[in-house]
C-alpha cells in the first residue's frame, strides 16, 4: 500500500505502552499511519506529535475535534481501561473504527457497552491481543492444530511483574481505573492466549487471591491463582502477581508431546521454546520483534476490505466475563460456572 492508502489512526492515551510500543510501531506498519494524538496533557501530545510525526494533536477536552478530523478513520484507545468505554463509544458514534487495548474495559458492563456501540454504528472493533500475531504463539497454535501433541489435558501458565512504589504505574492499583489487579493487567494474557490456542472457552473457574501488603493493595489483589475448566476436559492452571519479578511462561502437556516457552508474554525479551513432539526433542529461539505493527496492519486490512477481524470485540468481552468469574470465585472461595450472554 502507498502512504495515501494507509488507514489514518488517532492514538488516545500517551502513557507507557503508547510511547514504548504503539507509536513506534507506525514506522513499521505497511497499512496504517499515525495522523493524530490525544492526551489529557496537551503539551505532552504536542511533544510526542513532533517526535512521531503526527500531523495533529489534541487535549482530551478536544476529543470531538479529533473525531471530526477527516484524516482520522480509526482510533487506538490506549488509556487506562476504566476510560476505554468513553473514548471507544464516542469514536463509534462518530463513525470511527476502534482498536482498543486489553482488557477491553474495567467491567463486564463497560465492555458490553463498547461492543454494542460499535455494532450499532457499523464500525469495526478489535481488541489489542498481540499474541495473535506473534511468531512463537503462532508456531505453538500450528503444532496444536496439527494434532502432534495429541490430546491436551493440562496447560500451566503465568505472568507476573513486580509492582514497585515510585516506579510502577500508580493507577494499576486503582480499582476504578484498572478494574482489578494483576489478573486484569497480566493474567488476561494467560486467559485469552490459552483459549485462543485451543479454540475453546472455559465453562467453570476456581480461584484464590492474596494480599501480603494489604496497605498498598487495599483496592486490588496483589496476586491470584486460578483454574479454568473446559468442555473437552482441558484444565488450565494460571497465576498472576504484582509481587514477583517480571516473568511469564506457558507449558502445554499432551498425550504425544509437550511444549514449554518462556518468557512468553513480555515483548522485550527473546523467547526460548523447548519440547518433545512425537518423541522428537525440539528447541527454537524467537527473537524480539515488533508485535504491534502486525496488529495495526491486520486492523487496517480489515477496515479496507470490510472483513471480520480476529480478535474482535466479542473476544475481548468474553474475556471480561471470564475475569469477572475468576474474581467472583476468589471472593466466594468456591468454583463458579461461567455465564456467557447468549449472543456472545
Amino acid at each position: 500500500m502507498t502512504t495515501q492508502k494507509k488507514i489514518g489512526l488517532a492514538v488516545i492515551g500517551l502513557g507507557s505502552i503508547a510511547q514504548s510500543s504503539v507509536l513506534p510501531a507506525f514506522s513499521h506498519s505497511k497499512k496504517a499511519r499515525l495522523v493524530a494524538l490525544v492526551s489529557r496533557d496537551k503539551k505532552k501530545a504536542a511533544r510526542l506529535a513532533k517526535a512521531f510525526k503526527a500531523p495533529a494533536f489534541y487535549g482530551q477536552e478536544d476529543y470531538a475535534a479529533c473525531l471530526a478530523n477527516p484524516n482520522v478513520e480509526a482510533v487506538y484507545v490506549a488509556t487506562p481501561q476504566g476510560e476505554h468505554a468513553r473514548f471507544a463509544i464516542e469514536a463509534a458514534q462518530a463513525g470511527k473504527h476502534v482498536l482498543c487495548e486489553k482488557p477491553l474495559a474495567a467491567t463486564v458492563e463497560q465492555s458490553r457497552w463498547i461492543v454494542d456501540a460499535c455494532n450499532a454504528n457499523g464500525v469495526l472493533l478489535m481488541t489489542a491481543y498481540r499474541k495473535y500475531f506473534e511468531p512463537s504463539t503462532l508456531f505453538i497454535k500450528r503444532v496444536i492444530r496439527s494434532g502432534d501433541l495429541g490430546r491436551i489435558d493440562v496447560i500451566h501458565t503465568g505472568f507476573s511483574e513486580l509492582h514497585e512504589p515510585g516506579k510502577s504505574l500508580d493507577w494499576l492499583l486503582d480499582a476504578k481505573l484498572a478494574g482489578g489487579g494483576p489478573l486484569m493487567d497480566l493474567g488476561i494474557y494467560c486467559v485469552n492466549t490459552t483459549r485462543w490456542l485451543v479454540d475453546e472457552d472455559p465453562v467453570m473457574v476456581s480461584a484464590e487471591g492474596w494480599r501480603h501488603d494489604s496497605k498498598r493493595f487495599r483496592e486490588v489483589e496483589q496476586g491470584i491463582a486460578f483454574r479454568m475448566n473446559f468442555p473437552s476436559g482441558l484444565v488450565v492452571q494460571g497465576s498472576s502477581s504484582y509481587g514477583s519479578v517480571m516473568s511469564s511462561f506457558l507449558f502445554i502437556q499432551g498425550t504425544k508431546g509437550w511444549i514449554s516457552i518462556t518468557p512468553v508474554f513480555d515483548f522485550n525479551e527473546a523467547r526460548e521454546l523447548t519440547g518433545s513432539v512425537k518423541g522428537r526433542r525440539i528447541a527454537r529461539r524467537f527473537n524480539v520483534t515488533d508485535e504491534f505493527a502486525p496488529e495495526l496492519d491486520a486492523f487496517a486490512s480489515a477496515i479496507r476490505s470490510g472483513s471480520k477481524i480476529e480478535p474482535d470485540g466479542v473476544q475481548g468481552h468474553r474475556d471480561m466475563i471470564i475475569l469477572h468469574s475468576i474474581y467472583e470465585s476468589a471472593k466466594k472461595r468456591q468454583p463458579v460456572a461461567i455465564r456467557y450472554q447468549p449472543s456472545f
